[in-house]
């Protein structure tokens, strides 16, 4: 039966058709914001084979059988799980990872920092070994701080190494805003910097729609009313975290769709704008940390940082989040 609906490998024309090597991005970490970053990656047709990484195995393996089972329903994927050490992340273009401790209701994303680190310890140099070429992107938080973690303790090129940093705060604050004024949160130009925590700053003076600003010349300048108006929309920003995990114990969805535009901007080499963290070597004298900045993003990873420029309140403020992040590291010893 078989062999009648098959042709054999003497009349197969396979070997005439050019092999493209394929996208590969292996989890590691399959909880909640592994799995949503899986299942965004999949149904948007970014990888060709995907490999998720977990201690816990038999939970992996349901996970992975589960997504295998819908493989009907999306463009072909290999899908796979599985350990470094079998080789099941050899080639990988992305490694993608999220496993650590989750924050607790009431923690800041700074309290996970010292359990972290440990885990990152053991999980970088394995990665390194396993996965030599492959571009870092980090989930875990505090994700500045297990940025330069993985920096430093993976001995790769900056340019290879990027946290996912403030493009869930910018996600936000585009939504907030564009909910409020009832507009496309895709016509706004708005951006939250600095650290993925309490300390980010919104970039008051660069948001706007279609060319039009919303307050030229930062906060200050706007009236009393719409300051307060905007200072609250910020709050929101800020605290949203709190509010999920609150509610629901972890975010999860919307970084998994912001982890895959990164990739995609990765993969294909798209030169797209985002505010990750990455490190930074010379920006207003801030040095020798990671935190987020708008930054061009291509196959090569971090391509170059957009040398835009801040109010004085604004650049205050970045500083501040820069301290705050450079404090934290001081205190790890790596």
């Amino acid at each position: 039966m078989l062999q009648r609906i098959f042709t054999s490998p003497a009349d197969a024309t396979e070997k005439n058709l050019v092999k493209l090597r394929p996208r590969k991005g292996v989890i590691i970490g399959a909880g909640r914001v592994g799995l949503a970053c899986a299942y965004s990656l999949l149904i948007q047709n970014t990888l060709d084979e995907l490999v998720l990484v977990d201690v816990n195995q038999e939970i992996l393996e349901g996970e992975v059988m589960d997504l295998l089972h819908g493989s009907p329903f999306i463009e072909p994927t290999v899908i796979k799980a599985g350990a470094l050490a079998d080789g099941v992340g050899d080639n990988a273009d992305v490694v993608i990872i999220t496993a650590g401790s989750k924050r607790l209701p009431g923690e800041n994303r700074l309290n996970l920092m010292q359990r972290n680190a440990e885990l990152f310890k053991k999980l970088i140099p394995e990665v390194v070994l396993h996965c030599p070429d492959a571009i870092l992107l980090i989930v875990t938080n505090p994700v500045d701080v297990m940025t330069y973690v993985s920096l430093k303790l993976s001995g790769l090129p900056s340019t290879s190494v990027i946290g996912s940093g403030t493009i869930l705060d910018t996600a936000r604050f585009r939504y907030l805003l564009a909910e409020k004024l009832q507009l496309d949160p895709r016509s706004f130009h708005a951006y939250i910097i600095g650290e993925h925590g309490d300390s980010e700053v919104p970039i008051w003076s660069k948001v706007n729609i279609s060319g039009m600003h919303l307050c030229e010349g930062g906060l200050e300048k706007c009236t009393t009313t719409e300051q307060e108006f905007l200072q609250q929309t910020f709050d929101q920003v800020k605290n949203a975290g709190h509010e999920i995990i609150k509610r629901k114990g972890a975010t999860s969805y919307a970084i998994g769709l912001g982890v895959t535009d990164i990739v995609k901007a990765i993969l294909r080499n798209q030169n797209r704008v985002f505010t990750v963290s990455s490190l930074v070597e010379n920006f207003y004298g801030i040095k020798d940390v990671c935190l987020s900045l708008p930054t061009i993003i291509n196959r090569h990873g971090v391509d170059r940082k957009i040398n835009f420029t801040l109010t004085d309140t604004e650049l205050k403020q970045l500083k501040n989040s820069s301290e705050v992040l450079r404090n934290a590291i001081l205190q790890l010893k790596l």
